[in-house]
Parts: C-alpha cells; sequence; structure tokens
C-alpha cells in the first residue's frame, strides 16, 4: 500500500521478514527517538544498541509476530507488530493483537500510524482474524485517540497497567472486530 501526501512524501507499508542492515539501522534509530520521546512501547531508557539489534532480530525470528513497518521516502518511520497466537490456543487462533506500535517523533502528522493500522487490519482479514485487541497507557493521548477514531472499543481498563518513575499509571484495553 502506498500514498503520496500533499508535501510529496510517500508513504508505504509492509511486512518485513528479513532485516537488511539498512532496515536494522533504522528500526534502532527510530526505537532509541521514540523512548526518549517518552512513547517506547514499554523501555523508559534508551538501551544500548546491541540489546536493540538482539530485540528486533528476535521479532523477525518469531513466527507469531507480523513486522509492520511504516516507511516514509522509504526509511522506515515507523512500526507495530501484529502478533497471533500459538497454533495449540485454539480458542483464540482467530484474534490478533497489535503491540509495540510507534511512530519516531520526526515522522508523526503524516498518517502513518493509520496507514499502519490499516495495512495490519487488511492484513489480518486476510488470515481469517475476526477481533483485533491492544492496550495503551493513559498517557499515551495521540495513540487513544487515533485508536478511538479508528473505531476501536474500551473494554477495560488497569489501574496497575505499568510502574513509571515510582508510580502507576492506568492501561487501557482496546478491540475492534473486523
Amino acid at each position: 500500500m502506498s500514498t503520496q501526501t500533499k508535501e510529496k512524501i510517500n508513504i508505504s507499508v509492509d511486512t518485513i521478514t528479513d532485516l537488511s542492515e539498512i532496515d536494522l539501522a533504522d528500526l534502532c534509530n527510530i526505537t532509541e527517538q521514540a523512548i526518549s520521546a517518552g512513547g517506547g512501547f514499554g523501555w523508559l531508557r534508551v538501551p544500548t544498541r546491541q540489546v536493540l539489534n538482539q530485540y528486533w532480530n528476535k521479532i523477525i525470528n518469531d513466527n507469531l509476530n507480523n513486522l509492520v513497518v511504516g516507511r516514509l521516502n522509504g526509511v522506515i518511520a515507523g512500526t507495530l507488530q501484529l502478533s497471533y497466537e500459538a497454533p495449540n490456543i485454539e480458542s483464540r487462533k482467530n484474534i490478533a493483537q497489535i503491540k509495540r506500535q510507534f511512530v519516531a517523533p520526526w515522522a508523526r502528522g503524516y498518517g502513518l500510524a493509520k496507514s499502519m493500522i490499516d495495512f495490519s487490519e487488511q492484513k489480518a482479514r486476510e488470515e481469517n482474524i475476526k477481533s483485533i485487541q491492544l492496550s495503551v497507557r493513559e498517557t499515551q493521548d495521540a495513540a487513544i485517540q487515533l485508536f478511538s477514531g479508528k473505531d476501536y472499543k474500551v473494554w477495560g481498563e488497569n489501574p496497575y497497567y505499568a510502574l513509571i518513575n515510582g508510580s502507576f499509571v492506568k492501561g487501557i484495553y482496546f478491540y475492534k472486530n473486523l
């Protein structure tokens, strides 16, 4: 899927199953930037590059995760993981989760996050997924607005979702039936 915006920025979204050195560097760079901006999908401090390299290589090798990447002019600028249950969890085989979605601070505002969600929903439909679920911290206002605007419904909250700087932060749970 590819679209042109009025600023002549090419947005593309796809899944990657093999990491080139350039894609790995892009992923590590935007992860560092997102963590520094407060949205690093769970990390509170920027880990070493070695830890990031190991993390992204592990994700690529996990056949239950689809690594969805969004690119601006060919450079990875955002990502999410569309995750499925293990085959032995038959009762949840038609339910997927969106996990660890973020867009680099410099790439926000171009519709990349929406494009990655649209792509993931289409991929899920093709794989016979009937429902997508996800959770976000209450402090992630943009993500809450994004998923609400894409017709995801809140089904619950957890007041002890995350512990940040000694204080608990509430988590909000969403679902969308496809």
